[in-house]
């Protein structure tokens, strides 16, 4: 299982040798054999053991936290009950994610590594698909629609993979009137649910912002054809369900919901420097008369999606919404020059993401769901400038930790990185210590990688790469670690774009 464990502190890594980089870590894996050996390797002094005895408790605090973040291998399929998205046990859930921009414009963030990463180093949960109907590329209008759905699937396919939610969103925008291309809806949704009927982490958004003189009435008459659709394949999915005048007239929808169908959740969206109080209280007063809202899609730009953003009414909104436990999808991860985006212009990296390379809004974002919301936001400071300070970047990760029940601790570092003829260098470190009573003879490192990489070069260890795994085993001269001692100077160096992710 993975864990998130936090960076060992500077007197540990002096003691041990190490140039190591402040980052988020995701897990590696180590293994050992044997219980008797007599060794030369000496001990260290007992204050040491202790600073590192106190770590590993703090990196176990880590992982627990980590593991509150919503997952379907451990909330299940979702659904509603009152007003509140909940477990399979009927536990509240507040998922917390990234809408793409157009699939069809931004189809390249669509990736495994991607999606990786926000998973294992933003916390992210949950992610939307955001398929327009009728813009440039839409589904309904010009678009390739065998291309759009394959876009669609993939995404699917890569959140179930990393025990994620995805919300498919049918984008409508400037046809304005969800009944406008209805029957192409009916046959979209037909599809999805049939194809993905058998799938716990999905939700379905029937209609994205209805908007011009497109009234609540409209609304329901179009949901009244859509909603049976998906019933009739997944009679329990998570619905979403827009809401007049871009999805901020939830009170009307509170006066007169839909009726005759579980699972059901009305859409509000925001921008933090357009929308404040008077749209906050529309929120709550919603609630309030029992209407279950998610909102999928805020930003905290302007309501154009550019402009100054507003930091107070951003963490005033995130403040509210963690009081409610409201599931909320951040607006957009793309590069698109505009306030908005959370990848800069400048940007053409499609995953290993650090924080030079996120705009404002991003780098809010990231504190956001790594640390909460403070005044620090606004500077778009946070603890992840250091580990970009210190070349944490490219594959993602800059270390990982893991246990096994023989007591052996493996530590694994990212201490540099450069690039060559454009090609992505990563160099890292690996520390062994043997936690346990006894003495240990023999040990395994597997290290599992999200995509592909090479091995560029390597030291004092024999190394196996086998697709995304690389497996280190010892050489004769240091294949014994004695009780409480530690084995370090074990390194590698690979390129590729994987992403430090997992342990099997």
């Amino acid at each position: 299982m993975s864990r998130t464990i936090t960076s060992l502190p500077f007197l540990v890594m002096l003691t041990l040798g190490l140039l190591l980089s402040v980052g988020l870590w995701t897990p590696g894996f180590a293994k050992a054999s044997g219980t008797e050996a007599s060794s030369d390797i000496p001990s260290i002094e007992e204050s040491i053991e202790e600073v590192i005895d106190r770590n590993v408790e703090n990196s176990d605090t880590a992982a627990e936290e980590a593991s509150e973040i919503p997952a379907p291998s451990t909330c299940g399929a979702l659904q509603v009950i009152g007003t509140q998205l909940s477990d399979e046990n009927g536990n509240a859930v507040q998922l917390k994610g990234v809408s793409t921009l157009g699939l069809a414009w931004y189809p390249e963030y669509i990736n495994y590594d991607c999606f990786a990463q926000l998973k294992s180093e933003w916390n992210v949960s949950l992610i939307r698909l955001a398929m327009y109907t009728a813009e440039s590329g839409g589904y309904c209008t010009d678009g390739d629609q065998e291309y759009l759905k394959t876009l669609i699937r993939n995404g699917v396919e890569y959140a179930t993979d990393l025990d994620m939610y995805v919300i498919i969103d049918w984008h409508i925008l400037s046809d304005g009137n969800p009944n406008t291309y209805i029957e192409e809806a009916k046959a979209f949704f037909d599809e999805m649910s049939s194809e993905f009927a058998g799938y716990s982490n999905i939700l379905y958004e029937i209609c994205n912002e209805p908007n011009g003189n497109v009234s609540w009435a409209d609304i329901k008459t179009y949901a009244s054809e859509i909603l049976p659709v998906i019933r009739a394949n997944d009679p329990d999915a998570v619905i979403l369900i827009g809401t007049p005048n871009w999805s901020q007239y939830v009170d009307q929808a509170a006066a007169d919901p839909i009726t005759g169908y579980d699972n059901l959740m009305y859409t509000l969206h925001y921008y933090a420097a357009t929308h404040t109080d008077s749209l906050r209280s529309t929120f709550v007063a919603a609630m309030d008369a029992g209407l279950p809202i998610f909102v999928s899609e805020y930003g905290i730009s302007d309501a154009s999606g550019n402009g100054t953003l507003d930091i107070d009414q951003a963490n005033q909104w995130m403040e509210l919404l963690d009081d409610r436990q409201i599931s909320c999808a951040m607006w957009s991860f793309s590069n698109r020059d505009e306030s908005s985006a959370i990848i800069k212009s400048s940007c053409t990296k499609t995953s290993g993401f650090t924080m030079d390379d996120l705009t404002d809004s991003g780098k809010w974002l990231y504190e956001m769901l790594t640390e909460g919301t403070d005044d620090s936001s606004e500077s778009g400071n946070s603890s992840a400038d250091a580990a970009d300070d210190s070349g944490s970047s490219g594959s993602g990760s800059s270390g990982s930790v893991s246990s096994t029940p023989d007591g052996l601790t493996c530590t694994a570092q990212l201490v540099n990185q450069w690039e060559s003829d454009g090609v992505p260098f990563y160099q890292y470190t690996v520390t062994l210590e043997n936690t346990s009573d006894a003495d240990l003879i023999g040990w395994i490192v597997e290290l599992t990688f999200s995509g592909s990489i090479s091995l560029s070069d390597s030291w004092n260890g024999e190394y196996s790469l086998n697709g995304f795994t690389l497996t280190i085993t010892p050489k004769d001269y240091n294949k014994a670690i004695a009780a409480g001692g530690i084995l370090s100077d074990i390194g590698f160096i690979i390129s590729g774009a994987g992403t430090l992710i997992s342990c099997e």
